[in-house]
């Protein structure tokens, strides 16, 4: 693993832990996720094909809005710490995806990318107390995220 990224991902992730559904709390976003309530990403591991499937659902608008599914596919590049992968939204594009935090509990993580210009803050409930927030604002300014960049998703409890 290339040192800049050694230095930006956790040291540990279990795979069997980390799936299942995060809601997003805040995020650097893409294009394809401005505007959007509920965001809820969800991984599956794909035991057959040996990757990761990954499902954002979310509320195009507003709580009551258009529901929208963006499906992905995952590699991970990293056997020893599992927290670097590849992660391709459509063929043939693909991009580094970065495990950079992660409660001890598995309760919330932080994901980036390593150019630094989008990140997720997930949970898995739909809110995330006062205290982890500030803490993952904290570590991502020490990683060098634009966190005046960083925008909070409304969620409401509901998945969509």
């Amino acid at each position: 693993m290339p040192s800049k990224i050694k230095d930006q991902v956790v040291t540990e992730v279990d795979i069997p832990r980390f799936m299942g559904d995060w809601f997003v709390i805040a995020s650097i976003p893409t294009p394809f996720e401005k505007g959007v309530y509920n965001g809820l990403e969800s991984y599956k591991w794909n035991e057959e094909a040996k990757r990761v499937d990954i499902s954002f659902t979310y509320r195009k608008g507003g709580f009551n809005g258009k529901k929208g599914e963006i499906t992905q596919k995952g590699w991970i590049l990293d056997d020893n710490t599992k927290s670097h992968w590849v992660v391709q939204p459509f063929w043939p594009l693909k991009f580094d995806y970065l495990v950079i935090d992660l409660a001890e509990d598995y309760s919330w993580t932080i994901v980036g990318v390593p150019n630094k210009s989008y990140v997720w803050i997930m949970a898995r409930q739909s809110v995330l107390s006062p205290e982890n927030y500030q803490l993952a604002l904290k570590r991502l300014t020490h990683l060098g995220y634009k966190v005046e960049e960083i925008q909070k998703v409304p969620q409401n409890g509901d998945k969509p």
